[in-house]
């Protein structure tokens, strides 16, 4: 028997199909520890460990995270087909009204900010998966499809034209899928192991449950950094897989797919670790690119004025600005802010991207090129 679960076939006749019944974590028998698994476990802990500390050196943690949430938002909503670039989301010009593409992205940022916030009062439960999942799919495609709640149909995966027939795989029925929720919620807060072992299984239950009628990538993805959090491993929200996971796509597909099929938990498990290893190197080196940019950068303000000070904090924050947008953001005078973007451009830290009179936009080049790695 399959140590992950089967496929139970429901209904009969030509409206027949099968879905799959995942059994409960933790898996029995229980996770194989071989010397691979042992190494990769400690490589990954002692990776997280240095870009925890790593973290630490950030002036400012919150205007860094902005930014690189926002990354984050973009290579997650990018998996599910968001054709959106980054300099689309950083853009103060983009309507987002407009541009569902980038509407998808702010989402994706207040959902994961959201839970953040929500964690303080609730541990990593259904409640909060829901209410963060109402956040992701407000007023965005897919709102129609129940936002923060379970299903209360069956859906599957497969191409545009596929059904519960043809479909690439269906997950479990609705009595199924509330029943492995439930037994998920309780594996999160009340079994003791590994933070990193258990983060990876629940992320495959998470996706194999598929408990939402859309956004379960999404969701699934926030959850990895949601149990990090929540564990203490982490102090700050600087680890986002999807990076990892786009350009691994079609084996982290594979991956989770031969858990189901084979109940082969330990490759899917070394393939998460490989990612959270990749990741925090990335990481590491992103803070420390920005850390270096910004000291040099700041090197070149002597003698600065207070509004300069302003807007060079706002442009970490912001890094594509419009004279009017930052003054009215900063409660500044245009005059003011016009005179400290001019400095800015003159010493090489931000350069103009439009030709046009008014409405003009200026981009803090190399912080965007250190952020756009990957996407």
């Amino acid at each position: 028997m399959n140590r992950a679960g089967q496929y139970i076939t429901t209904l009969g006749g030509i409206a027949g199909y099968k879905a799959y019944r995942p059994n409960p974590l933790p898996p029995f028998p229980k996770i194989e520890m071989d010397a691979e698994m042992v190494a990769l476990l400690s490589k990954a802990h002692n990776f997280l460990g240095k870009l925890d500390m790593t973290s630490e050196l950030i002036p400012d943690m919150n205007l860094f995270l902005s930014a690189y949430v926002r990354k984050e938002a973009l290579l997650s909503s990018q998996i599910e087909g968001t054709q959106a670039t980054l300099e689309d989301v950083l853009n103060p010009n983009v309507d987002v009204a407009v541009n569902l593409e980038v509407n998808d992205v702010v989402n994706y940022v207040n959902a994961l900010n959201y839970a953040i916030a929500r964690m303080e009062e609730l541990p990593v439960c259904n409640r909060l998966l829901c209410d963060t999942h109402r956040v992701l799919m407000q007023g965005v495609r897919g709102q129609e499809k129940n936002p923060g709640e379970f299903r209360r149909s069956q859906n599957w995966i497969g191409s545009s034209n596929s059904n519960l027939q043809t479909a690439r795989y269906v997950p479990p029925t609705v009595e199924d899928m509330q029943t492995a929720m439930s037994d998920l919620e309780k594996f999160i807060n009340d079994y003791d192991m590994d933070i990193l072992l258990k983060t990876a299984l629940v992320h495959y239950q998470f996706e194999t449950i598929h408990p939402f009628l859309d956004g379960n990538g999404r969701v699934g993805r926030m959850l990895v950094t949601l149990m990090l959090l929540a564990d203490g491993i982490l102090s700050h929200p600087v680890l986002y897989l999807s990076l990892y996971l786009k350009s691994n796509r079609i084996e982290y597909y594979d991956r989770l797919s031969e858990v189901r099929v084979k109940g082969n938990y330990e490759q899917w498990i070394k393939f998460f670790l490989h990612g959270i290893i990749e990741t925090c190197d990335d990481g590491i080196k992103t803070i420390e690119s920005i850390n270096s940019l910004i000291k040099s950068d700041e090197e070149k303000l002597v003698k600065k004025t207070e509004t300069v000070s302003k807007v060079f904090d706002y442009i970490k924050e912001h890094p594509i600005i419009s004279i009017g947008g930052a003054a009215t953001a900063l409660g500044l005078s245009y005059n003011g802010v016009s005179g400290a973007v001019k400095k800015m451009v003159e010493v090489g830290i931000l350069n103009e991207t439009t030709t046009k009179a008014r409405d003009r936009v200026f981009e803090y080049s190399g912080y965007i090129d250190i952020l756009k790695s990957g996407t």
